[in-house]
């Protein structure tokens, strides 16, 4: 019997099917998607994660690849069925190797981001991946969705992070491509399937990630801004006025920061007077310890900002970055909220939240729009919460047409439905509509190759 077998292969201390402790890995964060489970196993390492896969493949049961359940697509929960086996990777967990030499470190696929950014640092070195839930996701899920987060700007999404990767494949076998090289072209580059795949086509087990030299001195800014186009504008003028050194240029709206004084006060503003739009950045220094100072000055002279406030210590970027970061969380407390991950061209940015805001108002004029994000990378969380005093459930039976507004427009400005949170089941139809039938085909093949009998996280992307 599958189960006797899954329990033997784990041990006692490695599989769970009481109810509680299944709870919080049966739902996910926006609380849309809720499954069942025939049990949830959690191997301490690759080769039981090879056995486990080996006798789900036999018995022909699906297997829901889950890390830190983070995931706002419904990518890392099971169906409703109580069918399919939840593998959890929390287990593993180990900081493998460093390679300080090498700029490169060994972790399994458990370790939290948070863990994996420390253990850089304890040997002077930088994993620039970061985002609001480092605390709790872990690299194995950032690595299957692509994560993007602060840093893009300047190191690129979590796909550019990775040398090499260990997976186990939809037969079980393990795949060991732990390589640590800058430079190889022999063949097919294999990990990058694997990478943003979301356990459809393999399971993540370990990755060889790319360190950087320590960035040891940044600063930190919170920049008044009239509307979208001074940001646009405002990030071409920064990157040719800091030469390289941005590293985050993110955009705020004031709806936002009037969320957080209402629901999270503690949050301390860097601003008392109230102002349309925001942008939070940060620079690395080197010698030219003025370098963020004499830049805006220029965007002064320029007129493309109202208002800056630059980060005293690292208490204060620390307080900054909070802001940022609480966003998502904050919404909660308005209501229902329909959220949209999505990226244009950065050129574009201005023009796309006027037009979907004007897009979205027409269906539903009391809507609140909250549009912010990563203007550096084109990434703009375009979320919508629900009129003031309707009940949710009401919005969201009324709402449903509107993520194909958003996301019609989003094509008409040559944008993607999805710019960093995955697929998952909640964009699946989305992509065959928007990203056409050949292309669906292709990934419909890859699947078909790799997962023929399609075990691994069926119902997700695809």
């Amino acid at each position: 019997m599958l189960i006797d077998d899954l329990k033997a292969i784990v041990g006692s201390c490695g599989y769970t099917s009481e109810p509680n402790e299944l709870l919080p890995h049966l739902t996910e964060w926006r609380d849309i998607y809720q499954g069942e489970t025939l049990l949830m196993v959690s191997p301490d390492s690759t080769a039981q994660v090879s056995a486990i896969i080996k006798a789900c493949a036999k018995a022909k049961t699906a297997i829901v690849p889950q890390g830190g359940n983070t995931g706002l697509c419904g990518g890392a929960i099971p169906d409703q069925s109580g069918q399919q086996v939840l593998l959890s990777l929390s287990r593993m967990n180990s900081i493998r190797s460093v390679f300080p030499n090498d700029f490169s470190m060994i972790v399994e696929a458990g370790c939290v981001l948070a863990s994996v950014q420390a253990a850089a640092r304890q040997n002077g070195l930088f994993f620039p991946l970061s985002l609001g839930a480092e605390g709790s996701c872990q690299i194995g899920g950032n690595l299957s969705t692509n994560a993007g987060g602060i840093n893009v700007l300047k190191y690129g999404t979590a796909r550019e992070q990775v040398l090499g990767l260990e997976v186990v494949l939809a037969n079980g076998t393990i795949w060991n491509g732990l390589r640590s090289l800058r430079k190889d072209t022999a063949g097919y580059d294999i990990k990058q399937l694997f990478i943003g795949s979301e356990g459809t086509l393999g399971v993540i087990t370990a990755a060889n990630l790319r360190l950087y030299p320590e960035v040891r001195n940044t600063q930190t800014a919170m920049i008044a801004i009239v509307n979208p186009k001074n940001a646009v504008d405002l990030f071409s003028e920064l990157c040719d006025s800091l030469m390289g050194k941005l590293q985050a240029f993110e955009l705020i709206p004031n709806r936002a920061i009037r969320y957080l004084r209402r629901h999270m006060p503690a949050i301390q503003m860097p601003f008392t007077a109230d102002h349309p739009w925001y942008v939070l950045i940060e620079s690395s220094i080197e010698k030219e310890e003025q370098a963020l100072e004499n830049a805006l000055e220029k965007v002064f002279q320029k007129k493309l900002a109202i208002d800056a406030v630059i980060a005293k210590n690292v208490s204060e970027q620390e307080r900054f970055w909070r802001i940022r970061h609480s966003i998502s969380e904050v919404q909660k407390y308005e209501g229902a909220s329909l959220q949209h991950d999505v990226s244009v061209p950065v050129g574009k940015i201005s023009d796309f939240i006027k037009v979907a805001e004007e897009a979205v108002l027409k269906v539903m004029p009391d809507v609140r729009v909250i549009a912010y994000g990563h203007v550096g990378d084109g990434n703009i969380h375009f979320n919508i919460t629900q009129p003031k005093f309707w009940k949710g459930d009401d919005f969201r039976a009324k709402a449903a047409n509107l993520s194909n507004v958003i996301y019609d427009v989003v094509i008409s400005f040559d944008g993607s439905i999805s710019a960093e949170h995955g697929i998952g089941q909640f964009k699946r139809e989305m992509l065959k509509k928007y990203r056409g039938e050949e292309e669906v085909a292709v990934m419909e093949s890859i699947k078909a190759a790799l997962d023929p009998s399609n075990i691994l996280n069926p119902g997700k992307v695809l």
